[in-house]
Parts: structure tokens; sequence; C-alpha cells
């Protein structure tokens, strides 16, 4: 990964968390409630950004890529999405941080260690 690459995913990644959180709120008091257009807009636009950078591998669900705006999904249905777009976020991460030399976790950047920090992966590597 590139620094912007990393800057992109940090942002993307913990506005997904914030909006997860919020969802999964209204997701246990009305799963089946539609979520609105206004919502939805910011929550497609957060699919795009993770889009870019889930390809390949990392790529959640083949065949999703955003809600239907004419089909306005329910809460669960997008506590659902961004359940599966988060494990495969970490999974990106976890590929592509270290343990220093002084025990703490920093991103690689362009395949070298960087000066970026992070957090340990939740599943660590083998």
């Amino acid at each position: 990964m590139t620094e912007l690459e990393v800057n992109k995913f940090e942002k993307t990644q913990s506005q997904i968390e914030g909006l997860y959180k919020e969802i999964g709120i209204l997701s246990r008091k009305s799963p089946n409630d539609a979520v609105n257009k206004f919502k939805l807009k910011f929550i497609n636009q957060l699919l795009i950004e993770a889009n870019n950078l889930l390809t390949g591998i990392y790529k959640p669900l083949e065949g999703f890529e955003i809600f239907e705006e004419d089909d306005l999904p329910s809460n669960s249905d997008v506590t659902f999405i961004f359940e599966q777009y988060l494990n495969c976020l970490e999974k990106l991460r976890g590929d592509n941080v270290i343990r220093t030399s002084i025990n703490a976790w920093c991103w690689l950047v362009d395949g070298n260690e960087s000066t970026i920090k992070t957090s340990a992966p939740k599943k660590l590597k083998n």
C-alpha cells in the first residue's frame, strides 16, 4: 500500500465503524425499517471508497458494490454488509502491518516498514 492508500484506509475504516455502530443501534430496535435516502447517500459513498481499497482477494461480496437507491435497504441489511466490509478491511490491514523491533505496530508502505503507527491486527498472522 502507498501512504495515500493507508490514509484513505484509516479514514474509510473509521467512518464505516462509526456508521456500523449507529445503524446497529437502529437495527436492534427496528431491524426491518428502511434506511432513509439521506443516510443511504453517505453509506454508498463509504462503500465506494471501501470498494476502491478492497480489490481481489479482499473483495467482501462478489456482485455487491452499493445499495440501490430505488430499493432502500433495511437497517439489518446495512449492518450485515458493514460487518462483511469491516472483516475484509481488517484482513487487508493485518496483511499490511508489521511489528517493529521496538514492539510497536506500523504500516508497511510500498513494502517497507513505515513510521505510521497502528494497532495490532485483530487476528495475528501465524
